[in-house]
């Protein structure tokens, strides 16, 4: 197993499905059964979730609603898809805690490093919501700051495109894919990995980044063997 702890990033949409909006349990349950596999190797698995599928913050703006409520609704969004994918990981057997930069004591511990940490050596998955409780702040930056937090290996991006192009594939069938980038390569390509902010952050603290598809059966458990799939994103 190359990677003893990771932090999965999945986007709201992700968890949608085929349907337009909202959660599709299906997709809850195939994601729930990926995690699991990895898991019962012994990895150490914490998850950020976006809240897309529900509500975007930047979304409500652009409709003149006040960006900083915006995104106090888009955090609450990825605390009930924390809560969604903590119960389809429990009805697969896999012991799960669920902590809110928010605090909502009903639903969610409240974000405590040393707590998360245990957690995870316990070998429970930790799932992280509401961002990081910050407005002007996405979960993409949540999920590089909470892998430094615990000290993950890496960053894995789960994402419905296989890796990192040169240009959008679902939109140019001639877009060359990326086996290896370098940060520097990046920024330089100006490709967009993660939002600025959230990859300056990893590039900081020498973070690497794996962008995947995670609808393919089985590619998190490649991944953790040490497989190449998708795009690495290191020094």
């Amino acid at each position: 197993m190359k990677y003893k702890r990771i932090l999965l990033k999945l986007s709201g949409e992700a968890l949608m499905g085929n349907r337009q909006y909202g959660i599709d349990n299906d997709r809850l349950k195939e994601y729930a059964t990926e995690i699991k596999k990895v898991v019962e190797k012994g990895c150490e698995v914490a998850i950020v979730i976006g809240g897309g599928n529900i509500f975007r913050g930047l979304a409500g703006a652009a409709t003149g609603m006040d960006r900083v409520q915006g995104d106090y609704m888009g955090m609450l969004a990825t605390v009930i898809n924390g809560m969604a994918l903590q119960d389809a990981l429990e009805d697969a057997g896999i012991m799960t805690r669920l902590q809110s930069a928010i605090e909502m004591d009903k639903v969610a511990e409240p974000f405590i490093k040393r707590k998360a940490v245990r957690h995870l050596e316990k070998g429970r998955v930790v799932i992280f919501g509401a961002g990081t409780g910050n407005p002007y702040f996405t979960t993409d930056t949540a999920a590089t700051l909470r892998a430094i937090e615990i000290d993950a290996d890496v960053i894995l991006k789960g994402t419905r495109v296989d890796g990192i192009y040169d240009s959008d594939p679902e939109k140019n069938a001639d877009a060359v894919k990326f086996s290896s980038l370098s940060f520097d390569e990046v920024f330089e390509k100006n490709l967009k990995v993660m939002d600025m902010t959230a990859f300056t952050l990893s590039h900081e603290n020498k973070l690497p980044i794996i962008v995947f598809d995670m609808n393919k059966e089985g590619n998190l458990e490649r991944l953790i063997d040490g497989e190449n799939v998708g795009t690495l994103v290191n020094m």
